[in-house]
């Protein structure tokens, strides 16, 4: 890949080598910072300004749970890029579905400093066999609406909308998202 920025002679860019595994409970501060700052960068325009610039990483370390044993809880695969995570994906089954089939996508974030690099397809891969691993034959996924680069990534990976609409509390803020669906492996 070429790239050019003001004032800088062509370069070619190295394209980078990244990893996927599953999340360590000493990779919580990593995956926080990816996700306030992609919150901050992708939310933008769709949250309150005061409500993202607050995001703190502390805040969301504090809630995760990587490491635990819960063969049927929710579990977060990290991207990294040498050492440094650079995006993450949680899968687990469908919070608000009585089927047991049906498999959900809750979180898929890539720091943007790396978007466009291929890095959300690498987890949505890993995210997508792990739900089939699972015995998951179909998934969703909620979309904040208005999040068009979410929608475009997702509808190239055959996500569809399927006409679902809720309003909930999003890390205290009231949002207005969209489910898709699609069929699994």
């Amino acid at each position: 890949m070429t790239s050019l920025s003001p004032g800088s002679e062509h370069r070619r860019e190295t394209p980078t080598v990244v990893r996927v595994r599953p999340a360590q409970p000493a990779d919580a501060m990593e995956v926080a910072g990816v996700h306030v700052r992609s919150w901050q960068r992708a939310y933008r325009g769709l949250l309150p300004d005061k409500y993202l610039d607050a995001l703190r990483p502390e805040v969301r370390a504090a809630r995760y749970t990587f490491g635990q044993s819960q063969s049927e809880g929710p579990t977060t695969l990290v991207a990294l890029e040498g050492p440094a995570i650079c995006g993450f994906a949680t899968i687990g089954a469908a919070n608000d579905q009585r089927d047991g089939s049906l498999g959900e996508l809750l979180a898929l974030y890539v720091d943007p400093d790396h978007w466009g690099q291929g890095i959300g397809r690498r987890l949505m891969v890993a995210a997508r066999r792990l739900l089939t691993e699972r015995a998951f034959d179909r998934a969703i996924l909620w979309v904040l609406e208005g999040n068009e680069r979410a929608e475009r990534f997702y509808r190239a990976d055959r996500w569809v909308p399927d006409g679902t609409h809720r309003q909930i509390e999003v890390w205290d803020v009231m949002a207005d998202e969209v489910r898709y669906r699609r069929n699994l492996p």
